[in-house]
């Protein structure tokens, strides 16, 4: 029995196809009908066996193995080397078959094929108005095309083994008996994994995993958290204040990813799963109570919360472990590393200032970049993977993944609430009847700054969006993940100082007695030094972050484009840089906020006028219209060619091709 783990992507079937049968009695005679084929017959009479996945190939096996059936026969995953070799090697013989046929019976055989044909398209037809079912297919999205993806088949409710099981295959009576069936949640069952890498490639289920309600209430209770963070922050600018700020943040940055870890990774909708999340908010809330005073009297309870949460996220990942063995060497990587920092931190409440900070920003590397390094050992072409010892590989076979649609989702929703909360802190109330004053001004000039962070980064940056950078490649991905902590932790900071700067009464437009009896306390006559750098160097590195994270994305090119990718991001980064070292040229309240919004508001406007195209109107749209334009082409290549490289195996030489043509090199788009 042959077996291969590899994978592939689906390819329709063109031997043995699979006759679909429903109430009208008809089938498909060799015709791709959208549903899988599961086995056919090699020239010598041996079956192939097909498995969807790798999981699915091993419950096949155990049920093969038991069968009646006792002649060789071939084990394989769809899309593996294997598969596709045996396809070419039957679909050559029959090909030759027919020819042999052709050149005996011409007439007959001419006629024979025509009256399939006929068959398969009224067939088609007549399957499409009885029995249309629409299925998400998880490789193309709008997040872009990953060859790397699969989709997981639900074998569990179908003989894997029966030629008439199908992922594509859709029952219209079960359908209507489902829909008055409701469902129930339970205190406990058991998790599966969402999905998970193997070999290289993403196997992950069919259906879009949606963000849970309980997960918005985390996502608005940690702003409100992380608000507060950075408004204690801003009330003392100074170093030992930053650096106080910047360890909570992160600490606190973990319970939110290790929140979105657990719900993302494992389905388990049940009472327990509810609970855990609870249990961690509550950790949170601990966590949070302990942060003003931590460098004084409760940094041991700032700790204990925070180390009851991480352990807590240990043990679900080594029950998770226990009882998934299919991801069981993963886990336990993943809890046994998290117990490092555990260690460390620790032992930190035993070590006294200075000596603790080593000590702390140690457990914090781990903590961030722990699970990366699990990454390095189960991705072949890491550096360390050839030195990893064969046991491990295996153990490594299969990892959790992340899944793209819950995770930008969810990402999206939390700098949605953290744009929405920075702009909380602008608010102030007048004590005058006319208060169009400096105040008011200040408090406009944020609210452009908000705004244009938020259009940046939800419409600019998503703009024309080939592929993801999760879906691009696996540094990518981590860089998305990493540069997503210091976006939010610099702005959270910038927004703060903001909020000093808008009820300062520096300058004469401000007025102290126009603010209302609440404000005037906290209005400051004097901007400090370290508040502008405060300010301006977490705005300028969050436009920095914003930019990093625009250049992990793939964005499609626009021909005839003002300007490019590189040279937007290549101004974003200089304004950036600009904006971090403003606070050297010491502006009052009014200056520096009207500079950097000018500065800011300068990056959108170069984003905008770059997007467009040369010979159009940027203003506003004359008689061009965008979604009527077609656009044709031509290549000296035979669709025979097409076909004999599609058999053969073979890569179409682009160049080759190229130096056919003759003439105009160029294609003119016809509108």
């Amino acid at each position: 029995m042959a077996d291969t783990p590899h994978t592939g992507t689906d390819t329709p079937a063109g031997t043995t196809a699979e006759h679909q049968s429903h109430q009208h009695h008809h089938s498909h005679h060799g015709h791709h009908t959208g549903k899988r084929l599961r086995h056919f017959l090699r020239p010598d009479g041996r079956k192939v066996h097909i498995a969807s996945s790798p999981d699915e190939a091993n419950h096949m096996r155990r049920k093969l193995s038991t069968a009646e059936e006792k002649e060789d026969f071939d084990l394989v995953v769809h899309g593996s080397p294997e598969h596709i070799e045996a396809l070419r090697h039957t679909h050559a013989h029959h090909t030759e078959h027919r020819r042999r046929l052709h050149q005996d019976h011409g007439d007959l055989a001419q006629e024979f094929e025509r009256v399939i044909r006929d068959l398969d398209a009224l067939s088609t037809e007549l399957h499409m108005l009885t029995s249309h079912a629409v299925q998400l297919d998880a490789n193309f999205s709008k997040y872009g095309y990953s060859a790397h993806l699969r989709t997981k088949e639900d074998f569990n409710t179908a003989d894997p083994t029966d030629s008439s099981a199908s992922s594509f295959s859709f029952d219209k009576e079960t359908w209507h008996a489902d829909r008055h069936h409701g469902a129930s949640i339970r205190l406990y069952q058991k998790p599966i994994v969402r999905q998970y890498f193997h070999k290289g490639l993403l196997w992950r289920a069919k259906e879009a995993q949606e963000v849970a309600s309980y997960e918005l209430f985390i996502d608005l209770f940690y702003v409100g958290i992380i608000a507060i963070t950075g408004d204690s922050a801003a009330e003392h600018p100074t170093g030992q204040s930053l650096l106080r700020f910047s360890i909570t943040f992160i600490m606190g940055w973990k319970f939110w990813t290790d929140i979105g870890v657990l719900v993302s990774w494992f389905d388990s909708d049940d009472v327990v799963r509810r609970l855990s999340v609870l249990f961690l908010l509550t950790c949170l809330l601990g966590f949070t109570t302990n942060m003003a005073e931590a460098w004084e009297r409760t940094y041991a309870p700032l700790v204990a919360f925070y180390l009851a949460a991480r352990l807590f996220v240990a043990t679900s990942f080594l029950w998770y472990a226990w009882i998934i063995p299919m991801v069981r060497g993963t886990m336990l990587g993943n809890g046994i590393i998290m117990l490092i920092p555990a260690a460390l931190w620790i032992g930190s409440i035993h070590v006294e200032e200075p000596a603790r900070q080593g000590v702390i920003w140690t457990a914090i590397v781990f903590d961030l970049f722990g699970q990366f390094g699990m990454v390095l050992l189960q991705r072949p072409g890491s550096p360390v993977f050839k030195f990893v010892p064969g046991w491990i590989k295996r153990s490594l076979e299969f990892f959790p993944a992340t899944n793209i649609e819950h995770r930008i989702e969810r990402t999206n929703a939390f700098v949605t609430l953290v744009f929405g909360s920075c702009v909380l802190g602008l608010l102030y109330q007048s004590n005058v009847e006319m208060g169009i004053n400096a105040f008011f001004g200040k408090a406009v000039l944020g609210l452009i700054q908000a705004f244009v962070f938020n259009w940046i980064y939800f419409e600019m940056d998503s703009f024309n969006l080939h592929t993801h950078a999760i879906r691009r490649h696996v540094y990518s991905a981590l860089t998305w993940f990493s540069v997503h902590l210091p976006f939010v932790m610099s702005f959270v900071l910038s927004a703060s100082a903001l909020g000093v700067l808008v009820r300062a009464h520096d300058i004469s437009s401000a007025p102290l007695d126009s603010l209302s009896e609440t404000f005037v306390s906290r209005s400051e006559d004097h901007i400090s030094e370290g508040l502008a750098w405060f300010y301006c160097g977490g705005l300028g590195i969050s436009l920095l972050c914003l930019a990093i994270i625009s250049a992990t994305h793939v964005h499609r090119t626009i021909p005839n484009q003002r300007l490019r990718k590189p040279v937007r991001l290549a101004y974003r980064v200089c304004v950036s840089i600009v904006i971090i070292t403003l606070p050297l040229a010491h502006l009052d309240s009014l200056q520096l906020i009207a500079t950097t919004t000018g500065l800011v508001v300068s990056v959108l406007v170069l984003e905008l006028v770059g997007v467009s195209c040369w010979g159009e109107n940027f203003l506003w749209e004359k008689e061009c219209k965008r979604d009527q334009a077609t656009y044709s082409a031509k290549c000296a290549i035979k669709r025979e060619e097409l076909e004999r490289s599609a058999r053969e195996g073979t890569v179409v030489d682009v160049e080759d091709i190229a130096r056919r043509e003759v003439g105009e090199k160029g294609v003119v788009g016809v509108v």
